[in-house]
């Protein structure tokens, strides 16, 4: 039986990986659950499952939900804290890691499971974004197995050799990937009419039931830019060969293309449980508790280049990419003020891409080569952010 720690249970990964776990109670058993404030639904969650460790935010959360936790007698060890984030990690006995707390958060708790030889099940963009060359480091010193949870990855992840080594993959014949994209919510509407979106309009994705911040970034396709950074950690290929797809209909998760002229694709419904399963239960299968996909029931797949006037936030990943070093952790860091931001404060929607540039063209890239400096980045582009929002927020 896997011992299954879930770093952020209460978003839509972690209610996810929940709603599988619970179909299959003689595979996985939950022993740490972590949430930043949605205290109630944790309490809920601890309720159900019983976990060994529980991790709030702070103090007055981790006092609330001992006492809900106590009138219905639960014995679990409630902690706050970033550093109690690690020790959910490493103080719990788990084998198994669901890393799916959203933003930079999320990035120290991965890096622990990743040393501790853990099977790290990724869903958190950041560890790879912000710090792929120590997380891959960490990967192989821990010695534990990295499963990416992304839809896009765990596809790619599903169409390669079984034995797939990221430093041999031409040998392996592996020419590109295709990262699909639906294009969210904005893909056909008129540029003009970008001016206006509200944050109700940009959080309404087409086909995914997502957070507000990662549907924003499923809008400004930020978020297909970010997946291209961790592509190239996680598979080992050169950006020139990582390729975007528009793919509306999201049945068509990612493909890979091979040297001979094949093209492996993997289908299935949009829904998270499919690669959070497999990611849990690999190598074998498991039910997810989805839909099966009726290929008769679709009218047509489509696909079709972005366009990049329409995605300005796309080019800004290919570019920070290239750059590497610190650049992506600054365009992560950039990218999550503005879009706090837009969703909180007003700014506008077109706006979003501008602070991000603005803050990438001023702080140069350095070598990202500990962690100390990321986290330093990361800080020190967060202000720069927040600097550019207020005077483009004073200027309107």
């Amino acid at each position: 039986m896997k011992q299954l720690a879930i770093l952020g249970s209460t978003g839509s990964i972690g209610v996810n990986t929940l709603d599988v776990v619970r179909g299959h109670p003689d595979r996985f058993k939950v022993v740490a659950l972590t949430a930043g404030k949605q205290v109630d639904l944790l309490a809920q969650q601890c309720i159900e499952f019983k976990p060994a460790i529980a991790v709030v935010a702070d103090a007055d959360g981790a006092t609330r939900l001992s006492k809900l936790l106590l009138e219905k007698k639960i014995d679990t060890q409630v902690l706050y804290g970033p550093d109690a984030l690690v020790s959910a990690v490493t103080q719990s006995n788990c084998d198994t890691v669901m890393a799916a707390i959203v933003g930079a958060a999320g990035l120290v708790p991965a890096l622990a499971a990743a040393k501790a030889g853990k099977r790290v099940l990724l869903a958190n963009k950041e560890a790879l974004v912000m710090s792929g060359d120590l997380f891959m480091q960490a990967m192989r010193v821990g010695g534990g197995e990295l499963l990416p949870i992304d839809s896009e990855h765990n596809a790619i992840f599903q169409c390669l050799p079984n034995q797939f080594s990221r430093d041999q993959s031409s040998s392996q014949g592996v020419e590109e990937l295709w990262l699909t994209a639906s294009g969210g919510p904005f893909r056909n509407t008129p540029l003009d009419q970008l001016v206006n979106i509200t944050p109700e309009q940009a959080c309404a994705h087409p086909n995914w039931v997502m957070g507000r911040k990662i549907s924003v970034d499923s809008a400004t396709m930020m978020n297909k830019g970010l997946e291209v950074i961790e592509a190239f950690w996680l598979f080992g290929l050169s950006l020139e060969k990582i390729k975007v797809l528009i793919h509306p209909q999201s049945v068509v998760h990612s493909m890979v293309r091979y040297r001979d002229g094949s093209v492996l694709a993997q289908l299935g419904q949009p829904d998270m449980r499919t690669p959070i399963a497999y990611g849990l239960a690999w190598p074998e299968r498991i039910d997810a508790g989805v839909a099966p996909l009726s290929l008769t029931q679709l009218a047509s797949l489509s696909f079709s280049e972005p366009e990049l006037e329409r995605f300005p936030c796309l080019s800004l990943a290919f570019a920070a990419a290239k750059a590497g070093g610190t650049a992506p952790t600054v365009l992560n860091a950039a990218n999550e003020v503005a879009v706090a931001a837009f969703l909180d404060e007003g700014l506008p929607y077109l706006q979003i891409p501008v602070v991000v540039s603005k803050v990438l063209e001023s702080i140069p890239a350095a070598n990202a080569d500990s962690l100390e400096l990321i986290l330093a980045v990361d800080t020190r582009a967060r202000q720069a952010a927040q600097t550019v929002v207020k005077d483009i927020l004073c200027k309107r």
